[in-house]
């Protein structure tokens, strides 16, 4: 019986997605729960799994192409089994079924990727020698008639004064030591560009500045981190969890940071949501912290560590990455002392963390050498006024700077 495969749900926020890779090719054995191919949205990377045991059909949705909420990509038969390979074949019966095939065409004695690998190279699958069972074209036979392709005009074009010009469908253009890699941009990457081109030309972005003493965050880090993972089953203690506390108590003290506009309203939310940029290979991703109010230190490095380690295997889901009230930006990681972060919308606000560096501070009459990180805020001032931006960055450096605050709620 045939199944159709489809693509998963998309919540209303996302409109389609691309088909990225299929990780099985028709005529492949799958079973139930294998991945079979990953389809990928503004926001993240979606896997469709086999819904049972048999053999992968036809492939309606290549690579590369756009498919909507539910649509159809392939077919799955279930209950089928492979084809078995020639090497499976007995001894007796092997020269025979060899034979049948190479009068069958060219076109059985390749499998599927090194066909696929043939298309991709632009070479005819007849003039390529197999070493295979049976003469069978094997993905290692492609990439050597790659190579021999490559090498035989470089050995022509020696005694000539000048190379041939690349051709216009190249992927690599050189001239000389100039080389150029075009690629096409992801949906992430696409997305992020306009949400950020949409932010700047539909807000009053606006960015106020401080700095905060590290020094009391980092000697009670210090002296608690070991006791900490112990107690914790091996979450550490980081400097995120301090800001993330210290702005969920600000955004309770200053509730018009925390709200959002829809049209010519304004929606107070009554719970802190907040968003941790995290950095992966696809690209800058928000998964979202919920309810911090009601979260420990312990809870919220642990959720952190978790989103860092998902947003690298591309396995974060719609549900972690969808909301937010506040997002947090540590740009210090990177080792990045002073920038603008840009509000996500529909957001209001935005904090930018950077790279602690000690610095020279007059304290007392004297000066002394202090760990100082600048802090940046960026908000929409038509929903932020100046003092209530400028009070709201000082309530976080008044907690972090004396963390006993956050305890006894002054």
């Amino acid at each position: 019986m045939a199944i159709e495969i489809k693509a998963p749900t998309f919540p209303e926020s996302v409109a389609d997605g691309t088909v990225a890779t299929w990780h099985k090719q028709p005529g492949d054995a799958v079973k139930r729960d294998d991945l079979i191919v990953d389809i990928e949205t503004d926001k993240v990377v979606l896997e469709v799994l086999a819904e049972a045991d048999g053999v992968l059909g036809d492939i309606i949705k290549g690579e590369g192409d756009t498919v909507l909420s539910g649509e159809k990509l392939g077919t799955l038969n279930e209950g089928a089994t492979a084809a078995p390979k020639a090497e499976a074949a007995p001894a007796a019966t092997a020269a025979p079924a060899a034979a049948a095939e190479a009068e069958a065409g060219d076109e059985q004695l390749l499998n599927p990727a090194a066909r696929k690998l043939a298309e991709e190279s632009g070479l005819d699958p007849a003039q390529i020698k197999g070493t295979g069972k049976g003469g069978r074209v094997t993905k290692e036979d492609v990439l050597n008639a790659i190579e021999a392709k490559k090498s035989a005009p470089a050995a022509a074009a020696a005694p000539a004064a000048k190379p041939a010009a690349a051709s216009a469908s190249s992927v690599m253009l050189s001239e000389g030591d100039r080389v150029e890699k075009r690629v096409p941009m992801t949906r992430l990457r696409a997305r992020i560009a306009e949400r950020l081109v949409e932010a700047q030309s539909s807000m009053a972005m606006l960015t106020t500045y401080n700095e905060v003493d590290m020094k009391p965050i980092m000697d009670l880090r210090k002296k608690y981190k070991d006791l900490f993972e112990k107690k914790h089953n091996g979450v550490r203690l980081g400097f995120m969890s301090f800001f993330v506390k210290a702005a969920t108590e600000a955004l309770k003290r200053f509730p018009a940071v925390n709200a959002s506009i829809d049209g010519k309203d304004i929606v107070y939310h009554g719970y802190q949501d907040i968003g941790v940029a995290v950095s992966s290979d696809r690209g800058l991703v928000v998964p979202v912290l919920r309810n911090t109010e009601f979260m420990n230190l312990a809870q919220i490095e642990g959720t952190i560590s978790d989103f860092g380690r998902k947003a690298r295997d591309g396995k974060l889901s719609m549900e972690e990455m969808t909301g937010g009230t506040f997002t947090i930006s540590n740009g210090g990681v990177f080792g990045s002392l002073l920038s603008s972060p840009i509000v996500n919308p529909p957001q209001a606000a935005i904090l930018g963390m950077h790279k602690i560096q000690e610095r020279p501070m007059a304290v007392d009459g004297q000066v002394v050498i202090r760990p100082m990180m600048y802090l940046a805020l960026s908000y929409d001032h038509r929903l932020i006024d100046g003092k209530e931006a400028v009070s709201f960055l000082v309530a976080i450096k008044e907690l972090l700077e004396d963390p006993a605050r956050m305890l006894l709620d002054i």
